[in-house]
């Protein structure tokens, strides 16, 4: 196989899936957990519980995915050069945005273990849609390359 990586091309793809996919599970529990902890009582043995939880969430799973899994696709992106059509770029932004979810989340993390209510519980389960909705558009991106 052309490129920088040759055979280990195809190793580097199969951990940027898995990362990915640990990163995704993250993206969709943090909101999960917020609408959960919203619902707790404020100042509660429970609510301690859940600022634990989500810390452990952020630090030990999703903030590791995702820097593995950009990691991984920026070598791929190295190796396939200017073969990268404008699904690439467009599938990039859409990466970028789920980045910037990311950090959101992790925002929204730091203020809730402070105490700050930030969104209902209604509210953090309906912004658990959006990395669905990205990540639809990211997989038909990357598997059918419609342009």
């Amino acid at each position: 196989m052309e490129g920088f990586l040759g055979e280990t091309y195809f190793w580097v793809k199969a951990f940027h899936i898995i990362f990915v996919i640990f990163w995704m599970a993250g993206l969709f529990m943090m909101p999960r957990y917020f609408a959960y902890h919203a619902e707790a009582a404020a100042n509660s043995d429970e609510g301690v519980i859940w600022v634990e939880r989500e810390k452990r969430l952020l630090r030990i799973i999703m903030n590791p995915s995702m820097i593995l899994a950009w990691l991984f696709g920026l070598m791929m992106a190295a190796h396939m050069g200017a073969g990268l059509g404008a699904w690439f770029h467009v599938k990039l932004l859409l990466v970028l945005a789920l980045t910037i979810f990311h950090m959101l989340l992790a925002k929204w993390r730091k203020q809730i273990a402070r105490g700050e209510q930030v969104l209902s519980s209604k509210a953090f389960r309906m912004i658990n849609e959006i990395p669905a909705l990205i990540i639809i558009a990211v997989v038909i991106l990357a598997v059918v390359k419609p342009f």
